[in-house]
C-alpha cells in the first residue's frame, strides 16, 4: 500500500511521511506542509505527488511509530450497506420491517465524536453504559462489544455550499480503514428514537496512513431501486473495488468488498451538505459497515455470529483492505470504579 501519515524516521522529529509498502520515507525535506505534525495543511492543498520521488531518510515500517495522521475536524458515519442494514434490522426488529421506510431514499447517518478517533494500535477500553436485561436498565460494562469494518473518507478541500454527486469526490483527499467500535447492548437500549450515542462515541479507530483517493480502484455501484431523488442521482461510478477482511485473534473470519455499498461516497457527501452543512479540511466521513450477502462476508460480529459472539477482554481485532493500511485494536477491561 501507499499513503501519507505522521511518524518519526531515523530518530528525527515527527513529520509527514510517505509509506511505500514496507518502507517509510521522511518528507520533511520538502519543507512547508511536509514538515508539520499533522496532514491537515497538505490535505487542503491536495498536492501529494512530490512524495512519490522524494529521496528522504528511509526506515522499515516496523521501526517507526505512526501517530494520528490528521486532526479530525468533524466525524460523521453512514449506514450504506443494504446487507448490513438488513441483517441488523432483523436482529434489532425481529417482528418488523428490517429496513426503515427511508433507507432506500437517503444515506442514513449520524454525527460522532471527533475527539474519540484514535490511530491504529491504540487499546480499546470496554465502555460502560445503560444495559437493559429485564424491565429496567442497569449501569455497567458492555457485554456485547462489537466491531464495524468501514472505509473512512478524509476531506481535503473544504466546502461552504451543497455539493453535487458530480463534484463531491473533488473534496475527498483519500481514504483510511475504520473500525466503528460498537457496544450493541447499549445501542439496543438507547438508539430509539434518535440513534446511536454512547454505544458508538467511546472510540473509533482509523489507519495510520491515508491512501490518496486516486490510488484506489473503482467500479460501478449496485443498481438502486427506487431511483434516488435528483440531488442524489449520479455518483454510481464511485464504488471502490477494495477487498477487505476481518482478523480476530490471528484468524481471518470475514471477507467482503467495499464495491457492494448501496450508497456511494459522492451520494453521501451530496446528502450531508444538501441542507447547507459545510465541509472542513480533516472531516472524517465513514462509509458504514461493509458487508456482503454470502456467509462469512459480514462486517461485524453480530452479523457473523447471529448475535451469539462478542469481544472479550484481551482479544485483538485487525481490519485489512487492499491498498489501505490496517487498523488494529486490543480490548482492555472497563474501569473498576
Amino acid at each position: 500500500m501507499q499513503g501519507l501519515g505522521i511518524a518519526a524516521v531515523a530518530g528525527g522529529q515527527p513529520c509527514v511521511c510517505w509509506r511505500d509498502g514496507d518502507e517509510v520515507v521522511d518528507l520533511s525535506g520538502l519543507g512547508d506542509v511536509f514538515a508539520q505534525r499533522t496532514l491537515n495543511s497538505l490535505l487542503a492543498t491536495g498536492d501529494w505527488r512530490a512524495a512519490l520521488t522524494h529521496d528522504g531518510p528511509r526506515a522499515h515500517v516496523g521501526d517507526v511509530q505512526p501517530l494520528l495522521p490528521f486532526t479530525v475536524a468533524d466525524y460523521v458515519d453512514f449506514n450504506s450497506s443494504l446487507e448490513h442494514a438488513t441483517a441488523i434490522g432483523r436482529l434489532f426488529r425481529p417482528h418488523g420491517d428490517p429496513l426503515p421506510a427511508n433507507w432506500r431514499w437517503l444515506p442514513i447517518g449520524y454525527y460522532g465524536r471527533a475527539g474519540a478517533v484514535v490511530v491504529s494500535g491504540t487499546d480499546i477500553r470496554r465502555p460502560k453504559g445503560q444495559l437493559k436485561k429485564g424491565d429496567t436498565p442497569a449501569f455497567g460494562p458492555s457485554e456485547r462489544l462489537d466491531i464495524e469494518l468501514e472505509l473512512g473518507f478524509v476531506i481535503g478541500k473544504p466546502s461552504t455550499e451543497p455539493l453535487t454527486t458530480a463534484g463531491a469526490a473533488d473534496h475527498v483527499f483519500g481514504a483510511v480503514l475504520m473500525n466503528d467500535w460498537s457496544a450493541r447492548d447499549i445501542q439496543a437500549w438507547e438508539y430509539v428514537p434518535l440513534g446511536p450515542f454512547l454505544s458508538k462515541s467511546f472510540r473509533t479507530s482509523i489507519s495510520a496512513w491515508v491512501t490518496p483517493l486516486e490510488l484506489l480502484p473503482r467500479t460501478e455501484a449496485p443498481h438502486q431501486e427506487p431511483p434516488p431523488l435528483p440531488h442524489l442521482a449520479g455518483g454510481r461510478e464511485w464504488a471502490l473495488d477494495v477487498p477487505v477482511e476481518i482478523e480476530l485473534n490471528g484468524e481471518v473470519i470475514s471477507h467482503a468488498n467495499a464495491r457492494t455499498l448501496y450508497w456511494t461516497m459522492p451520494q453521501q457527501l451530496a446528502h450531508l451538505t444538501s441542507n447547507g452543512a459545510t465541509l472542513r479540511t480533516g472531516d472524517l466521513v465513514g462509509s458504514g459497515t461493509i458487508s456482503g450477502s454470502e456467509p462469512g462476508t459480514g462486517g461485524s460480529l453480530i452479523e457473523l455470529t447471529q448475535n451469539e459472539r462478542f469481544l472479550a477482554d484481551g482479544e485483538e481485532v485487525v481490519l485489512r483492505g487492499e491498498g489501505l493500511a490496517e487498523v488494529r485494536g486490543r480490548i482492555t477491561a472497563a474501569p473498576v470504579s
